[in-house]
C-alpha cells in the first residue's frame, strides 16, 4: 500500500477549538492514528473515508442511501446496502439491495431482497468464500401467526419473522441462494395446546417465545439489527433489538438441517445455541437480571486485538432500568458448548468490560450506534442519532471525537447546531487492511467549510517509504522472553503500550537493530510503536506468551 500521509498531534496533546460543533473536535496523542474511518449518514448517498485529522481521503456514491450498514471488503470494494424503499415493510433500518462498488466507483455487482415478502434490512457480512450473510425480514399472515400458537388478542394483520440468507454473488446483478435460516422454524409456545409447537418455554431455551413481547400493534417483533461470522467456529452472531438478546446459531449446518432441531456441529441444527442479555425472553429471570436494553453492532473481537474472541456489544440502554444510558460492553461466553444449566440464565453473569457503567459520562444514544476494539486498547464509539463520533481508552478518557457534518438538507456550516446528521456506525480501518493494498490514500480536503481542529491537526510526513515499511522487521511474534526489532539504515524509538493504552517501555535513539527483553511483560496482547528519526510511525501488534 503506498500512504501519503501519515497523522500526528501538536505537542500539546488535545487540539480543541471553542464552539467548533461539526468535524474533527478533538484529537489526542494517545489515539490511534495509522488508520482510516469509515461511516455512512443515513440521510446521504454518498460514503466516506476520512483520516483521523477529519480530512477525507475517499467518497462513494450510489443510488441508494445506506440500509443501513456498508463495509470495505478485503479487495478493496465497498459493500454498501441501499434502501429500496419497501413499501410493505416501513420501519427504520428497512434496506433491500445490497451493493459492490470498487475504489473507482462502479457498481460491480448488485442484488436485491425486496419485495411484498421479504426485505433486506440494517446488516449484512461478507463471508471468507466471497458469499453475502444478509438478514432479512419474512412476512407472515395474521392467521399463520394464530396456526403457530399466538395468542389472537396478541397479532397485528401482518407479524414479520426473521431469515438469514447466503447470496453467493453471480454476474453483475444475480445470485444464489445457497444457505438459509428461518426463525419460523424455531419457535416455542405455551398458549395453544393443539399446535405441535406446545412446550415450557422455560426448558426450550433453544427456541424463541412466539408470545414474548408480542402486541396486536408491532409488526417488527424481533427487529434483528446486527449479523456477525465467526469462520472459526463457523457460527453466526445476531442481535435483536426488540428482545434485548443476541444470539448464536450454527452455520455448519445445510439449509435443510437448518430447518430443524438436529445436525451441524453443535448437533441442534438451526436452533438457538447461545443467547445472552434477557433471560426474560426465556422465562429464566426477571427485570432485575436483563443486562442488554435494545442493543446494536454484537460482533466478536477478532484475533490479534485486545478481548479476542470476546462478544462487543452496544448496549443502547433503552429502557433500562435506573434510567436510559449507553453503555459499550463485552461479554465472554463459556465456549465450551456454551455451558447452560437449566436452573440458570446462560453465563457469564455479567460483562467483562464496560465503558459507561452508571452513566458516569452522560451518554446516550437510544437507537443504532456502535462500538470496535482497537489494537491499542482502546474502543471507537458512534452515537449514531448524534452522528458523534469519539475514541476512548479503557479508562473511559475521550482522545478523539469526530461529528458528522452531513445532515439531510447537506454539509452543515461550523458552528451551526447539528442536526439530521445521524449515521448507523463508523469503523476503523488500520492503514495495514488489505483492502488498501496497492491503493493510494491521499488526505484531501475536510467535508465541512471550516475547521480550525482540523487545520492544526499537523501531517507530520509526506510520503511514507513504502521499502522502508517492508524493511521492518519484529520477530518473533509472538515471543516470550525477548523480542528484535530490526530497520536497517534508520535511527527509530521504541515505545510499547498496553492494552489500557499506558506507555510500559520507551528505548530512544536505537540504531538498525535492537533487543528487547519482555519476560517481565505479563501474557497478552501490545502495541509497540517505532518512530523513525523521521518522524515516520509505524504500529506493531504483538503478542507475549
Amino acid at each position: 500500500m503506498k500512504k501519503v500521509t501519515t497523522l500526528a498531534t501538536l505537542a500539546l496533546g488535545v487540539l480543541q477549538a471553542f464552539s467548533q460543533s461539526i468535524g474533527l473536535i478533538q484529537h489526542s496523542a494517545q489515539s490511534l492514528d495509522d488508520g482510516y474511518v469509515l461511516f455512512a449518514p443515513i440521510t446521504s448517498n454518498t460514503v466516506f473515508l476520512i483520516d483521523k485529522c477529519g480530512k477525507q481521503v475517499k467518497t462513494w456514491n450510489s443510488a441508494y442511501k445506506p440500509g443501513q450498514s456498508v463495509y470495505l471488503l478485503q479487495d478493496g470494494n465497498l459493500l454498501h446496502t441501499g434502501n429500496a424503499n419497501n413499501n410493505t415493510f416501513n420501519a427504520g433500518g428497512k434496506g433491500g439491495v445490497i451493493e459492490k462498488i470498487d475504489w473507482n466507483g462502479n457498481v460491480v455487482w448488485s442484488y436485491t431482497v425486496s419485495d411484498a415478502g421479504k426485505c433486506q434490512h440494517h446488516d449484512a457480512k461478507a463471508l471468507p468464500n466471497g458469499n453475502i450473510l444478509v438478514i432479512a425480514w419474512e412476512s407472515k399472515t395474521g392467521a399463520q401467526a394464530i396456526a403457530a400458537g399466538r395468542n389472537p388478542t396478541l397479532v397485528p394483520s401482518t407479524l414479520w419473522s426473521e431469515q438469514i440468507l447466503e447470496i453467493q454473488p453471480v454476474g453483475t446483478n444475480s445470485g444464489n441462494i445457497v444457505w438459509e435460516w428461518h426463525l419460523w422454524d424455531h419457535l416455542v409456545q405455551d398458549f395453544d395446546n393443539t399446535k405441535s409447537n406446545y412446550g415450557t418455554v422455560a426448558s426450550s431455551q433453544q427456541l424463541v417465545n412466539l408470545n414474548f413481547n408480542a402486541s396486536a400493534t408491532n409488526s417488527d417483533w424481533i427487529h434483528l439489527n446486527s449479523i456477525d461470522y465467526n469462520p472459526s467456529l463457523d457460527q453466526i452472531l445476531l442481535s435483536s433489538h426488540a428482545l434485548s438478546e443476541v444470539w448464536v446459531i450454527d452455520h455448519s449446518t445445510t439449509s435443510a438441517q437448518a430447518a430443524s432441531h438436529a445436525g451441524g456441529n453443535s448437533g441442534m441444527g438451526g436452533d438457538i445455541i447461545y443467547r445472552w442479555g434477557n433471560p426474560q425472553s426465556y422465562n429464566k429471570g426477571s427485570a432485575a437480571d436483563q443486562k442488554f436494553f435494545g442493543q446494536h453492532n454484537a460482533y466478536w473481537i477478532e484475533n490479534g486485538l485486545p478481548n479476542a474472541g470476546q462478544i462487543m456489544v452496544f448496549n443502547n440502554g433503552l429502557n433500562r432500568t435506573g434510567g436510559n444510558y449507553s453503555t459499550a460492553e463485552i461479554i465472554n461466553p463459556p465456549y465450551s458448548a456454551y455451558t447452560y444449566s437449566n436452573s440458570l440464565p446462560y453465563l457469564p453473569a455479567g460483562s467483562s468490560w464496560i465503558y459507561n457503567a452508571g452513566n458516569t459520562h452522560s451518554y446516550y444514544a437510544q437507537n443504532i450506534s456502535s462500538a470496535q476494539q482497537l489494537s491499542n486498547g482502546s474502543v471507537l464509539l458512534s452515537n449514531g442519532p448524534a452522528g458523534d463520533f469519539t475514541e476512548v481508552d479503557a479508562s473511559g478518557n475521550t482522545i478523539w471525537e469526530y461529528i458528522n457534518p452531513v445532515s439531510a438538507t447537506g454539509i452543515m456550516a461550523q458552528n451551526s447546531t447539528p442536526t439530521q446528521n445521524l449515521s448507523f456506525r463508523c469503523t476503523f480501518y488500520p492503514a495495514s487492511f488489505s483492502g488498501f493494498s496497492g491503493k493510494t490514500l491521499s488526505s484531501g480536503s475536510i467535508i465541512e467549510n471550516s475547521n480550525t481542529v482540523s487545520a492544526s491537526c499537523n501531517l507530520l510526513t509526506a510520503l511514507e517509504n513504502i521499502q522502508e515499511r517492508n524493511a521492518l522487521q519484529v520477530f518473533p511474534n509472538p515471543c516470550e522472553n525477548y523480542l528484535t526489532v530490526s530497520l536497517p539504515g534508520k535511527t527509530f524509538d521504541v515505545l510499547v503500550y498496553n492494552a489500557n493504552g499506558d506507555l510500559l517501555y520507551t528505548k530512544q535513539r536505537m540504531e538498525e537493530k535492537m533487543e528487547m527483553d519482555v519476560s517481565a511483560l505479563p501474557a497478552g496482547v501490545y502495541l509497540l510503536r517505532i518512530k523513525t528519526k523521521d518522524q515516520t510511525v509505524y504500529n506493531k501488534k504483538i503478542s507475549v506468551r
